[in-house]
């Protein structure tokens, strides 16, 4: 966007975050994500697929 307005971006606000961040973050949003999803994978598992299917 500020390309298109004619102003300049400097790359130092940009480019914020260096390979090992973006790793770790990467990394613990997968963790976060996978923990958050085993509770209700679990309970589903462990249900009678009627009772899975009418609780959505």
């Amino acid at each position: 966007m500020g390309n298109a307005v004619g102003t300049g971006i400097p790359s130092v606000d940009i480019a914020v975050y260096h390979l090992p961040e973006l790793v770790a973050l990467a990394l613990g949003g997968l963790a976060i994500a996978l923990a958050g999803a085993a509770f209700p994978a679990g309970w589903a598992a462990g249900t009678r697929t009627q009772s899975a299917l009418r609780t959505e």
